[in-house]
């Protein structure tokens, strides 16, 4: 009984990982040097606090959670609203966008 309840819980918990992270809408960190890291901001400012450090090629999956933005400003000026799995730890917050490209999730 206790195994299969063991079994249950940890296949409710990748279902709703699948689900949330499959498919197109992730990203990559891009234009980042490889001893540096992308800092993922709390709000779309670059004044604001910094809620995690994407390490380029080492980051874990990256979920575009809404189209980057505002569409008004040169790509390289906007913010992308991300979430950011790193093993059972999720942060959401704001990375420019012209240090990230598109990217199928897993």
């Amino acid at each position: 009984m206790r195994t299969m309840l063991l079994s249950a819980a940890i296949l409710a918990g990748l279902a709703g990982q699948a689900s949330a992270t499959s498919g197109p809408g992730c990203l990559v960190v891009h234009n980042v040097a490889r001893n540096d890291v992308l800092n993922m901001r709390a709000r779309p400012t670059q004044q604001s606090r910094i809620v995690d450090a994407l390490i380029p090629g080492r980051h874990g999956i990256i979920h575009l959670d809404r189209p980057c933005g505002p569409a008004s400003k040169h790509w390289g000026s906007r913010w992308c609203k991300v979430s950011h799995y790193d093993g059972g730890r999720v942060t959401r917050g704001y990375v420019k966008a012209r240090f990230v490209r598109d990217s199928d999730c897993p």
